[in-house]
């Protein structure tokens, strides 16, 4: 019974998670041959271009989906994020959950309506952040519009350079909630295990990121990276940085404090919000995402509070760090991926596989094996470890449905009583009791 794992990743997480399972890492001689691949985003676009002619076997499992990139990628998210609220009001359906996303425009063909909304916004900060990039690498902040005027000159040079590089501008989150007078951000695990059904698992082991420095709106401030954001890759290069808990707060501890100082019912809130806006962004993508039965995805959802308790959502990863920086987050991360990988592939009853008979020469050598329990998704457990079913939309539809049919037996039972009354009430006086 051996499985063969693959990755791109030399992280102890991901290589001690599948070691564990006894599972044995491909060698270089035989790299095509695995049942999972840890890739990075850039081998998994390559395998699924369609002039490669790879074919992935039915026991083979790969952790991105084809085109992952329409909800990772900032700028996509925020079109298909608005693309998706469109769709809502014109079904007539309730906007007011979709309110998550900061105003945003996307850089530089939303430049001009940019212009406007920020002439029309008065003493309002803006962030703006590379589309592909992540850490918090190339994000500024401004509040003049002669910085954004300066960026677009130097993107405009860069476009006749074939170098252009897009951006989405956001309306800065101003009034974050503060712990500690610093502010943070939360960084939420979300598992997909299939987006036609929709199937989503909820890690409770997230954690919340803070500042170094305390939070202030002073101008002067503004370029402070150590003020403003809360990634861990800025932070744990500032002098004030805490080596021994690396500025995170285990999601737990976080939720007993907001009870403590915000209250019970508000928290509820706050977290019930929080599931809201991790399963409408997924819904958001979810006719626009390939919906390969070989892939799954492990996202790293980045949510800020502010300071009425309403959550927004900042970006969602599809590479979620897997470096450790303290032994609490190796053991948190070493958790996550097992029970990542014990949705997709549970141990119980893996077959050995073997190698195909007839496989094409231009195609990688596969194992012909049956498909790993976890391969159809049939089952669905409400919780595997730190993962808990957020949403299952095979489910809600039958629960919809339950609801329709009840509501049409109740309303068939009302009419046959309203004609039982008026049949009643129309006899003659002398008839009744």
């Amino acid at each position: 019974m051996v499985v063969r794992y693959k990755t791109d990743f030399d992280k102890f997480v991901i290589v001690s998670s599948c070691e564990r399972r006894g599972w044995v890492r491909t060698t270089p001689d035989n790299s095509d041959d695995w049942d999972l691949y840890w890739s990075n985003v850039h081998t998994a676009k390559q395998i699924f271009l369609p002039e490669n002619g790879l074919r992935l076997e039915p026991h083979q499992f790969i952790n991105h989906f084809p085109n992952h990139y329409e909800l990772t990628r900032k700028d996509l998210m925020v079109k298909n994020l608005k693309r998706y609220q469109k769709q809502v009001k014109k079904e007539g359906g309730d906007t007011a959950a979709l309110d998550f996303m900061p105003t945003t425009y996307m850089m530089p063909q939303d430049y001009s309506l940019f212009v406007e909304e920020f002439r029309r916004s008065t003493n309002v900060a803006w962030i703006m952040k590379p589309a592909c990039k992540a850490q918090g690498k190339g994000i500024f902040l401004i509040n003049k519009l002669a910085q954004v005027k300066k960026w677009a000159r130097a993107a405009g040079n860069a476009r006749e350079k074939d170098q252009q590089e897009n951006y989405v501008i956001s309306r800065y989150i101003d009034n974050p909630l503060l712990i500690g007078d610093k502010k943070f951000d939360l960084r939420l695990y979300v598992v997909v295990l299939s987006y036609r059904p929709l199937k989503v698992y909820l890690s409770n082991m997230g954690f919340a990121r803070f500042c170094n420095i305390k939070y202030t709106t002073e101008m002067s401030e503004l370029d402070n990276q150590f003020v403003h954001l809360t990634n861990v890759a800025i932070q744990k290069r500032g002098v004030k940085y805490n080596s021994l808990h690396g500025n995170k707060w285990p999601l737990a501890d976080l939720r007993l404090f907001l009870e403590g100082v915000r209250g019970l019912e508000a928290t509820e809130a706050l977290f019930a919000g929080l599931e809201q806006i991790i399963v409408n962004s997924l819904k958001a993508v979810q006719n626009v995402l390939i919906n390969d039965p070989h892939c799954f995805e492990l996202y790293g959802y980045d949510i800020i509070i502010d300071d009425t308790m309403k959550p927004w959502l900042i970006e969602v990863n599809a590479s979620p760090s897997l470096s450790t920086t303290t032994k609490a987050d190796r053991l948190m991360k070493c958790k996550i991926i097992h029970d990542t990988l014990s949705l997709v592939a549970p141990q119980d009853g893996v077959r050995a596989p073997t190698r195909p008979r007839s496989a094409p020469a231009h195609l990688p050598r596969h194992h012909d094996a049956q498909p790993l329990p976890g391969a159809s998704r049939a089952s669905t457990p409400k919780r595997v470890g730190c993962m808990a079913l957020l949403y299952d939309e095979t489910e809600a539809l039958e629960r919809g449905r339950a609801r329709r049919d009840a509501q049409l037996v109740s309303n068939a039972h009302r009419r046959s009583k309203r004609q039982t009354m008026l049949g009643y009430m129309d006899r003659p006086a002398s008839a009744h009791p």
